[in-house]
């Protein structure tokens, strides 16, 4: 059956949450998906997101070349998370690190686990 991205269950707001992985299972990033980003992120093969500060459209990687190529969509069973696989070149959060889950919290203290990639 074909998919459609309406049949997606958004907050009030009309986004989903979309958590992005790598395909060696690292998880990179969460953002926010509207059913068009979504529809374009299918269409280009490029992971699109809603940017709730902006109130715009976000290629990711349009303007740091930190692209995500999309791999493969998964839709969660209660069809209101979204889950990307992509390839992802550089890194993928704001702060020039792999991952924007840097921070660990062991026996009750931050951890910085993941320092930022080398330009």
């Amino acid at each position: 059956m074909a998919f459609d991205p309406a049949s997606l269950t958004y907050n009030a707001d009309g986004l989903i949450p979309a958590i992005a992985q790598d395909a060696a299972g690292t998880v990179l990033m969460m953002a926010w998906m509207n059913a068009e980003a979504v529809a374009r992120t299918l269409e280009t093969g490029r992971v699109t997101y809603w940017s709730r500060s902006r109130k715009a459209f976000w290629v990711k990687g349009e303007t740091s070349g930190h692209v995500q190529r999309l791999i493969e969509m998964r839709v969660d069973c209660d069809r209101d998370c979204l889950l990307m696989l992509v390839e992802q070149a550089g890194p993928a959060c704001h702060t020039n690190r792999r991952s924007c889950f840097y921070t660990a919290i062991r026996d009750g203290a931050e951890v910085e686990i993941l320092t930022p990639m080398a330009d």
